[in-house]
């Protein structure tokens, strides 16, 4: 079985391929660029690298949010274009199991938190048991300090990762009562491998969606449309 995975979900653009459990290749950059220049580039380099024809792949695992709606669109935009050019289906993973995924098998929780400004993370609570991720909250998006309390209620030591972990280092130091420490630089972003074992996991046990029919999932409406909403109802109230 081999797998093409895509994130773009953050600052971070990253490709992979992986066959039956190998990770073949990996390319992943953390700079300056939008990933509009950079994700297909990285695919091609990579495809180039292991002399890969992208006809052999049988899927594509894209990472389908939450996180940066431009990133998350030119993630999706990508993996569904390649997956009706080469008519192959996509499977959808969630943004923020595939960050906890980067850190395997820990005893403590794993917390991984992208900014979604405004004092607000995108997460999700994790843990391990019997060797397989498990999802103690599903994906959200939650104040800073409100995810402190679950975490503090759970009396559990936690691992954080993701770009959102330096930004609220501070409000996370104040608010945490709880063992905590911050992952290392080599997994505490996305990484494009990640996405595709958990990939390989959902392909195993059938959860695929078509091309066609992928959607990323925001969780959240884009900051244009909610400031939209926000003078609408402004100019509403100003009215009556």
């Amino acid at each position: 079985m081999k797998l093409l995975a895509l994130d773009s979900s953050g600052l971070v653009a990253s490709a992979a391929i992986l066959e039956d459990e190998n990770l073949l290749a990996e390319y992943t950059v953390n700079y300056k660029k939008t990933h509009s220049q950079t994700l297909l580039p990285m695919l091609d380099t990579i495809a180039q690298m292991i002399e890969l024809d992208l006809n052999t792949i049988d899927a594509i695992a894209v990472a389908s949010g939450p996180g940066s709606f431009t990133g998350l669109r030119i993630g999706s935009a990508t993996a569904k274009g390649l997956g009706l050019a080469l008519d192959k289906p996509l499977i959808e993973v969630p943004t923020t199991e595939a960050l906890a995924y980067n850190i395997y098998d820990s005893d403590k929780i794993i917390c991984p938190i992208m900014d979604a400004r405004r004092s607000q993370v995108y997460t999700g609570i994790y843990d391990y048991e019997d060797h397989a991720l498990r999802i103690l909250e599903n994906q959200m998006v939650i104040g800073v300090t409100d995810l402190a309390e679950k975490l503090n209620l759970l009396g559990r030591e936690v691992i954080f990762l993701g770009d959102g972990a330096p930004i609220y280092h501070d409000l996370l130091e104040t608010s945490l009562i709880i063992p905590h420490s911050y992952a290392p630089a080599h997994v505490n972003k996305q990484r494009a491998a990640s996405v595709g074992a958990l990939g390989e996991i959902y392909y195993a046990r059938g959860i695929v969606v078509s091309a066609e029919n992928h959607r990323p999932e925001y969780l959240r409406k884009p900051q244009a449309e909610r400031e939209r909403e926000e003078a609408a109802k402004k100019a509403e109230g100003e009215h009556i």
